[in-house]
Formats: C-alpha cells, sequence, structure tokens
C-alpha cells in the first residue's frame, strides 16, 4: 500500500489553493502593450502603446485591483480589473471596465497550472460570438507577459490581439 494513499493525494492536487496565484502581479509596472487594430479581419497592423500599471491586493489576498493607464497613438486608455478568487471552485474570475463607459464587462474564468494562467469567456463582436482568451505567462520577480486572443472557430485557431509585456518598475 502507498502512503498517502492515491485517492487522498488525487484530491489534495484537486483541492490546490490558487489564492496567492496572482502574489507576482502586485506592485507597480511598466506596461509595453501592442494591440491588433482590426481583429478577425486577416488585419496585420499592431498599434504600439506606452503604459503604466498598479496591481494591490484587497480582502488578504483574496481580490486584486489593478489600474492601467496608457498611451496609444489613439489617445489614453484608463481601465480597472478586478481580480477575485473564489476558494470553493479554485479558480479567479476577471472583471474588467473601462473609464470610458463605466460597465464592468462580462468576466473571465480561470486558473493558473505549471506557472502559465488561462481565463476564458464569450463575447459577441460585431454580431459573432467569439470565444476569448487570455494568458498569462513568462512569470518572473520583474516581468511577466500577458497575451489576449479571440476564436471564432470554437477554440480551434487563436488569433492574439492584444500583448503586454509587463516590467516591474523600482
Amino acid at each position: 500500500m502507498t502512503w498517502p494513499p492515491l485517492h487522498a493525494a488525487t484530491a489534495a492536487a484537486a483541492e490546490r489553493d490558487g489564492q496567492h496565484d496572482f502574489d507576482f502581479h502586485l506592485g507597480h509596472w511598466k506596461s509595453n502593450i501592442s494591440h491588433l487594430q482590426h481583429p478577425l479581419t486577416g488585419s496585420t497592423t499592431w498599434t504600439a502603446c506606452e503604459g503604466s500599471l498598479v496591481a494591490r491586493k484587497v480582502w488578504d489576498g483574496r481580490a486584486q485591483i489593478e489600474e492601467l493607464e496608457a498611451d496609444c497613438p489613439s489617445g489614453h486608455i484608463e481601465d480597472l480589473l478586478l481580480f477575485l478568487y473564489n476558494p470553493q471552485s479554485h479558480q479567479w474570475s476577471l472583471n474588467a471596465a473601462a473609464v470610458g463607459d463605466g460597465v464592468i464587462s462580462r468576466p473571465m474564468f480561470g486558473e493558473f497550472k505549471n506557472g502559465r494562467g488561462e481565463f476564458y469567456d464569450q463575447e459577441t463582436i460585431k454580431g459573432r460570438t467569439i470565444m476569448v482568451r487570455q494568458v498569462w505567462s513568462d512569470i518572473t520577480p520583474t516581468s511577466h507577459h500577458f497575451e489576449q486572443s479571440f476564436s471564432d472557430d470554437g477554440g480551434n485557431t487563436w488569433e492574439p490581439n492584444f500583448k503586454a509585456t509587463l516590467t516591474r518598475e523600482p
């Protein structure tokens, strides 16, 4: 007989507490952003933006608030992202709002596995229902990468449309 019993090890792995998965993101960051001008049209024209981001924890780490400001050729961006951890599902929801409309978007849900966070939702763009994926990766103490992609074929293929490389500010 193995110790601990296999079912106990499996249950422990399934109940991994991910409450601190976004701790790497806390603090002040410089954000180099690129966004695709016309997603899902075959466009290959990207626009570069420079921004700054501040993320702080609330509710003793069971939530975070991120504030992003960026200057792009098309204008100034101000976004807010609320990260909420659900201890029952062991997943996070990402809830975004832009200062321009004052509305919280549909939440994305996901989790981290092997140092990579993946979050998904469905949205409607120009009358089409698409899948949206956000990935947090290449995480180090001083940098990380964020990428959003769209899929209009049920997740068979993904088109990146927003990329950010974040570098910790002193």
